[in-house]
């Protein structure tokens, strides 16, 4: 057969924003460009590769999306005295459509989209010229999903956003803005269809891309979508699947689910994947965890480089855990300094405190006093000894978890508490399973305040869940916290300035 080549032309979003102080630490998203490349789509051994690129993408993403995403919850501060004030002025619902970070998160996020539909463009291409059609839709159904996340989380913090129908960027100039509703229903549609291509086994089980997604990955991002949705029904019958499977476990270290052990855990169902190689130079692929770390500390292993103080655990969220007996997943969840323990105890209440609260973690790295916050999140450390010889960047080669096994049972029990049935697994029990991997006694009975305070403990920091949650389930004084004032009308961030100015539809929001 005559080889058949064909040529495409990819391209890359939008333009870039000026940063501010912190700009040549960026992973910044691409530059305005096209790259074109030559491919032999008969070499059918060749299809995957474009789905490689989709993961790197994927993984790749800017170092501000993850905590813009989640800071706005009442679990969680943004670290102030620093170059991002306008991330703090977020925090406290006061926002600037002109921020940076803003444009970075739909900027970046969207060139992922784009991206991803480009792959699936080439996987055709291949699927044309005698490529496997099994695995042409196991490879689109992964992107999807991918992308589908992506597109859950533009639509939680912004609302109303756009739904591309191909590669190519421009189309949002006359593009209709879709409601968060039709967002989510696209996402769960779309999962739907996914669901039975992908394989059936868990990511770590992978041969071809270890970690790669799966059929879970896709239950759980439709389980995610009907949330928002509250299709409490729809929630129940993909957690269940989920649980059913038999696949996921929760790990009976919290603690060191966290860490390196965290990697292609049997209760991760979807994560970013770093590594460095396992070597002490050279090349290495990690997420700048340095914006979560405190500023002042003493490793245990001389040498390891400390953070910048931006994201702190919340006073709030601190209290919770102690009135509720929490010992592991507060010690997970918190860095203490001396100075943060002593802020507690100025509160009557909490003037005796458990022995275990340390400045110091159970690793013997030393949390010192630093100017920006109080307090900084452990679940983005690393600690110093688990870093490779060589290797100083704080928290180097850490894995990010987007969906854990223990929210899924979460989810299945606030959507049985929510009118919700299935046969797979009683609200108690999917509660007290995470309970009791926390040390705490089973509950009978349990009511959907319960489970909304167990999610509140479990996923404090993580995603924005419990922001989100807060949301959804109008629970408006909650956010008003420390100061805070909080209205619906506060509930998304504006349209940044940057696309309102290149993008039509933006402009009547």
């Amino acid at each position: 057969m005559q080889q058949i080549k064909k040529y495409i032309a990819v391209p890359f979003i939008l333009l870039m924003l000026l940063f501010t102080a912190c700009h040549d630490l960026l992973d910044e998203p691409a530059e305005n460009r096209t790259f074109t490349g030559e491919t032999d789509y008969t070499q059918s051994e060749n299809m995957i590769l474009p789905l490689i690129g989709a993961y790197a993408k994927f993984y790749d993403i800017g170092w501000e999306t993850y905590p813009l995403i989640s800071v706005r919850g009442d679990d969680v501060n943004a670290g102030g005295l620093g170059d991002q004030q306008d991330f703090m002025e977020t925090d406290h619902f006061r926002y600037n459509k002109d921020y940076w970070m803003y444009n970075s998160l739909w900027e970046g996020f969207y060139s992922r989209v784009f991206t991803h539909y480009s792959a699936i463009d080439q996987i055709e291409l291949y699927r044309e010229n005698g490529g496997s059609n099994s695995l042409a839709d196991q490879y689109i159904a992964e992107i999807k999903t991918m992308r589908a996340f992506l597109l859950f989380q533009l639509s939680r913090v912004w609302g109303d956003i756009f739904i591309p129908t191909s590669y190519d960027p421009t189309q949002l100039l006359e593009a209709e803005l879709s409601t968060k509703e039709q967002v989510m229903q696209f996402i769960s549609d779309e999962m739907t269809e996914a669901i039975n291509a992908l394989p059936d086994i868990h990511p770590s089980e992978r041969t071809d891309i270890p970690g790669g997604v799966t059929r879970y990955a896709a239950l759980a991002v439709k389980a995610l979508a009907n949330l928002e949705l509250k299709n409490y029904q729809a929630v129940a019958d993909a957690t269940s699947q989920i649980i059913q499977s038999g696949r996921f476990t929760l790990d009976p270290d919290f603690y060191e689910l966290f860490k390196t052990k965290g990697k292609l855990n049997r209760e991760n169902i979807l994560e970013f994947q770093y590594s460095d190689f396992g070597q002490g130079s050279g090349d290495r692929k990690s997420y700048l965890w340095a914006f979560f770390g405190p500023q002042n500390w003493t490793p245990s292993v001389t040498g390891i480089g400390g953070g910048w103080g931006f994201f702190e655990p919340s006073l709030k969220y601190i209290k919770f855990m102690l009135d509720r007996g929490e010992t592991t997943r507060l010690e997970t969840s918190v860095l203490f300094t001396n100075r943060g323990i002593q802020e507690i105890r100025k509160d009557p209440a909490y003037a005796t405190l458990p022995g275990w609260i340390s400045n110091t973690t159970r690793s013997g790295d030393v949390i010192n006093d630093f100017a920006r916050a109080l307090f900084s999140s452990g679940k983005h450390y690393l600690p110093s000894d688990q870093i490779i010889p060589g290797r100083t960047e704080y928290s180097s080669s850490k894995n990010m978890q987007l969906i854990r096994y223990s929210e899924i049972l979460l989810m299945h029990a606030e959507a049985l508490t929510s009118g919700a049935s299935s046969t797979a697994m009683t609200a108690d029990q999917a509660v007290n399973l995470v309970r009791n991997r926390a040390g705490l006694g089973n509950l009978s009975g349990v009511t959907h305040q319960q489970v909304i305070d167990e999610k509140f403990a479990e996923l404090a920091m993580e995603w924005g869940t419990r922001y989100y949650d807060m949301l959804r389930l109008e629970r408006y004084n909650e956010l008003s916290y420390d100061g805070r004032t909080f209205t619906p009308n506060l509930a998304f961030l504006p349209y940044p300035q940057n696309q309102v100015d290149q993008l039509p539809a933006l402009r009547g929001e």
